[in-house]
């Protein structure tokens, strides 16, 4: 009966935040797993810990702390392997309709995946998942001011990275349309 209990008192908690973590989740998924395998994992870790959880308050954070886990342990025990992936492409093209379109997102989320760790994640939570810059600096424990600079390096970064491989968007332009078809 506790059992029940906990996963009920652990549902309200987290009922407020599951559009950002999914949001957060289709963004950390790209060539990884599935965004749906990767919001149930999260939350079946979560709900493993719920009791162990002391400040319920900040839950999200710690449930975008068990989504980075996840991902750094799957690309940790996957093989390296520096082939193409078709199927990851053809999923992008399918939503988009558009293969150049596809091939743009598929570059700025290899880019993003080269930004320093905090920079990907505001990146990330700002951009694709919607975050507040103020939301941002709580889950990172940082200031609003240390989020704004990461954001502007990161923008600086991608535009540097992206504009050498010739394509036709804008970093903004990408990052809207991957924004647009993740929901």
């Amino acid at each position: 009966m506790a059992n029940s209990t906990a996963k009920s008192a652990f549902l309200q908690w987290y009922e407020p935040h599951h559009q950002k973590l999914v949001r957060y989740c289709s963004s950390k998924a790209f060539g990884v797993m599935s965004a749906e395998d990767l919001v149930q994992e999260a939350i079946l870790a979560t709900l493993a810990n719920w009791e162990k959880i002391k400040d319920r308050d900040k839950l999200l954070g710690y449930m975008i702390g068990v989504v980075n886990n996840l991902v750094r342990n799957h690309r940790r025990r996957a093989p390296f392997r520096g082939q193409w992936d078709e199927q990851q492409l053809n999923a992008l093209e399918s939503r988009l309709g558009d293969a150049a379109t596809a091939l743009d997102i598929s570059f700025l989320l290899k880019a993003i995946d080269q930004l320093p760790k905090k920079q990907a994640e505001a990146l990330q939570l700002f951009e694709i998942s919607g975050f507040k810059i103020k939301e941002i600096a709580a889950l990172q424990q940082s200031t609003e001011g240390a989020i704004k600079t990461s954001l502007s390096r990161a923008r600086q970064h991608l535009r540097k990275t992206l504009a050498e491989d010739g394509r036709r968007l804008s970093v903004g332009e990408r990052l809207h349309i991957y924004t647009s078809i993740l929901f």
